[in-house]
């Protein structure tokens, strides 16, 4: 980036200092920490300027500067892409761009079309503050005078610090949302059968109510909803998803459980995080809402895929967008900025998506995560994803298809609970989830449940896998398997499991 100053631990400073041969023009180490006397001479033999951040406090004390305020198109950060289709690449965002969001969200809660924060409202942050979603939502909050509080960085103490801080606007990710939706039924399918009764009944009452524009109950939410509820502390009033599609089912549970307003949002590092955003009162589920004032959304026809502006009943095409929000350029690659940003000044996004009768966005698919199997058939990997993992038996999954197969397969991680409790219910004995995940029993049982699934969420026959690869270790982050808001990096996965999906393909051949 040809960075030359950095302000970090010193911990993270010692691996500055070991890489820096391939960063020339780094000059000064800000230590946010104590640093000893043996990290500020090394420091030094590498004529690199060590300081920690207390002197530069007392600096500033003594030698006041002048304020000076930023212009809209100074630059205001640069955001990394996730890196999920190859290596990052830094948007440059000015404060234009972000300041476009702001008012454009704080637009709409004045208008009563979405909730208006105020002063009064907490926010709790647990997504990495490097991303655009949370850069984006802390300055919305702060021009808001609203409060924000930390996690402890524990991802495994989030929901203790979630009792302790009770957020009153909840912002997530559908992965995190998700696990959520899991666990309560899970443990509903663990309680007697009154319990059980009980939460369905009160569930599908509010369904009902909820199609009606209804979500509070003046029993169902004291006598049922209160202990879900507490999970998020008790307050949320409002929940907002983006950073990935989420499925219906798991809107209506969320809205239902919660008695909250759960709004939807979809956007990109390069515009600023929020392209659309779902309105307050719509309680319908399936889109991602219309665009946001900032900025202007049409659909540009993709005829290899068969999607253009003049489909019935619904147009569809590549989603672009132009205006206030849309970033400058990746910083230091404009063969890459121009791949993206045409001469008229669209951002091209590379997601495929549908206008509906109301004009609100669906999101339907996508240009670049598709691939052909040998007979010609589109695979949009994602879709199918999603629809496995909403089966209580999966935690995550990763499905593959070769251009020159015919046939689909898949990486799975079940989920822990869940299998342990189908191995007790079938007299498989006490196995640890490591080894069950080994068990040739398990497979098939897994496989059959998807295909079944998958049949009964209306996938396509050449869409369902036909093979698949059990592993007890989840994709995380620390294994480079997923982005910081938990997207799956398709690449590595396909690189760390290489010999397990040749060894799928394999058997499917010699079947």
């Amino acid at each position: 980036t040809g960075l030359e100053v950095v302000f970090t631990t010193s911990n993270n400073g010692r691996t500055l200092l070991d890489m820096k041969e391939s960063l020339p023009t780094l000059k000064t180490i800000i230590i946010s920490d104590d640093a000893d006397q043996d990290f500020i001479n090394r420091a030094n033999e590498l004529k690199v300027h060590a300081i920690d951040f207390k002197t530069i406090e007392n600096d500033g004390k003594t030698h006041k500067a002048e304020e000076v305020n930023p212009k809209p198109d100074d630059i205001a950060t640069i955001c990394y892409t996730s890196g999920t289709t190859g290596m990052p690449k830094g948007v440059v965002l000015t404060h234009k761009n972000l300041m476009s969001i702001v008012c454009s969200l704080m637009f709409l809660g004045e208008k009563g079309k979405m909730i208006k924060i105020t002063k009064d409202d907490v926010h709790i942050s647990y997504l990495p503050l490097a991303h655009v979603y949370e850069k984006t939502s802390e300055a919305t909050f702060i021009y808001a005078g609203a409060a924000i509080g930390f996690y402890q960085g524990d991802t495994l103490k989030l929901l203790d610090d979630i009792a302790e801080l009770k957020p009153t606007i909840f912002i997530s990710v559908p992965r995190l949302l998700n696990r959520v939706y899991d666990k309560v039924f899970a443990s509903v399918k663990g309680k007697g059968k009154v319990a059980q009764w009980m939460f369905t009944t009160a569930y599908n009452s509010k369904k009902i109510a909820l199609s009606k524009g209804q979500i509070d109950h003046w029993l169902w939410d004291k006598l049922v909803f209160s202990s879900v509820r507490e999970r998020l502390g008790g307050r949320v009033k409002a929940i907002l998803s983006a950073a990935a599609p989420i499925s219906p089912d798991v809107m209506d549970f969320l809205k239902i459980c919660f008695s909250a307003n759960v709004f939807e949002g979809y956007g990109q590092t390069e515009n600023a995080a929020a392209l659309t955003i779902t309105l307050y009162g719509d309680l319908s589920s399936g889109h991602v809402g219309p665009p946001q004032v900032c900025g202007d959304v049409k659909l540009v026809d993709v005829p290899e895929m068969n999607y253009t502006s003049k489909d019935k009943p619904h147009p569809r095409g590549e989603i672009c967008v132009k205006g206030h929000s849309v970033f400058k350029e990746y910083y230091k690659e404009p063969k890459k900025t121009n791949e993206v940003l045409d001469k008229d000044g669209w951002c091209h996004t590379g997601d495929i998506g549908m206008w509906d009768e109301l004009g609100r966005l669906v999101i339907v698919d996508r240009v670049k995560n598709i691939f052909k199997l040998a007979q010609g058939e589109y695979i949009a990997p994602e879709k199918i994803e999603n629809v496995y993992c909403k089966h209580e038996l999966v935690a995550q999954a990763f499905v593959y298809g070769e251009s020159l197969q015919t046939s689909l397969v898949a990486i799975i991680v079940p989920d822990r609970d869940a299998l342990i409790l189908w191995a007790k219910q079938n007299n498989l004995g006490e196995h640890s989830f490591e080894k069950l995940c080994e068990l040739p029993e398990t497979k098939k049982h897994i496989l059959q449940t998807l295909v079944n699934h998958g049949k009964k969420n209306e996938l396509k026959g050449f869409e369902n896998v036909k093979n698949i690869h059990l592993t007890s270790e989840s994709f995380s982050v620390e294994n480079d398997l997923l982005t910081p808001t938990f997207k799956l990096k398709r690449h590595q996965a396909k690189i760390k499991f290489q010999k397990e999906i040749e060894t799928l393909y394999s058997d499917i051949s010699q079947a």
